[in-house]
């Protein structure tokens, strides 16, 4: 970290050229030309669409998983569904029985420890908010938790 800076200070003192000039030195081999840029634009916009194929995501070098809504709704939908919405302060759980348009809401504040601490402590939080709401709803949840992400190795 402290390095350039204190060449830069060198180059400063010697009067050889001013602080812009040398920190524009030190860049320089870091800038890309717009050809460049265009290049890696394509080749990682490639390897996105790899990792979220179907066929292509076990070879593919940037793993991606679909989390994007694939189809919208169609008015023929029947039966209980879950939303999560975890936003800035809260996690909204809802249970949405559409044949009846009815809801139930429950709002779990997230203590602002959560936020600033681990991504692990807010998912716990999470489970339990939404264990909770199951509970008192008297639900029960039709699915299993799973690990979507492998890593073989360390690179």
């Amino acid at each position: 970290g402290g390095l350039p800076l204190l060449s830069i200070l060198s180059l400063r003192l010697r009067g050889t050229t001013s602080p812009h000039q040398a920190v524009e030195k030190y860049l320089q081999p870091f800038q890309l030309s717009p050809e460049t840029l265009q290049e890696v634009s394509a080749r990682l916009r490639k390897d996105l669409l790899r990792g979220l194929g179907k066929h292509s995501h076990h070879k593919a070098p940037v793993k991606m998983l679909p989390t994007f809504v694939r189809a919208t709704p169609d008015g023929t939908e029947k039966g209980d569904f879950l939303a999560l919405d975890l936003g800035g302060t809260n996690f909204r759980v809802l249970h949405v029985r559409v044949e009846e348009e009815a809801q139930k809401v429950q709002i779990c504040a997230i203590p602002q420890e959560m936020m600033l601490g681990t991504g692990e402590q807010l998912f716990d939080h999470i489970a339990t908010c939404l264990g909770d709401f199951l509970e008192s709803h008297n639900l029960k949840a039709p699915w299993h938790f799973l690990s979507l992400c492998r890593q073989d190795i360390c690179e």
